[in-house]
């Protein structure tokens, strides 16, 4: 199939699919005698696996691992159930932060008493004053399946 049919029916765009290839998580097709890429069954196995993976949130690393773990099918599952605790880990941890920056966010929508002039709004207030409080911590991570700097995203 061409790369349009897979990214139909894997539901990814072309983009993200010539993205994998380029990172080594999906295989590079065989090609036919026009040019043209021609994925198998495999492709498009592969892709899904990979798609249901990022939608548990899971960066490249851990994708590229779990596929590396595959292919030892007769392997002790033991590593596959590590990756998987360290990563409901992170997520644990992600709610944890998100919870908190729901009550920094109710906060300050809480400090907006009435509509007015933007030189008097509680909101841009507090946020001046939270922006001098975040500026002594460690900034946070707030795109979806990124799990630090070094993973790759």
């Amino acid at each position: 199939m061409k790369i349009g049919a897979l990214s139909q029916q894997a539901n990814v765009p072309v983009e993200t699919i010539r993205y994998y290839e380029k990172i080594g998580l999906m295989p590079a097709p065989e090609r036919r005698e026009n040019g043209y890429r021609s994925y198998a069954k495999a492709h498009l196995e592969r892709l899904l696996f990979i798609r249901r993976c990022r939608n548990l949130d899971m960066a490249q690393d851990e994708i590229r691992e779990l596929l590396r773990l595959a292919e030892k099918p007769t392997a002790d599952c033991s590593e596959v159930d590590a990756l998987l605790a360290r990563h409901l880990s992170h997520v644990r941890a992600r709610l944890q932060e998100l919870a908190s920056l729901e009550q920094t966010l109710v906060s300050l929508q809480r400090a907006c008493a009435s509509p007015g002039a933007i030189s008097d709004c509680g909101i841009l207030d507090g946020l001046n004053t939270e922006l001098e409080k975040l500026s002594d911590t460690e900034p946070h991570n707030h795109v979806p399946g990124t799990h630090g700097a070094s993973n790759g995203g």
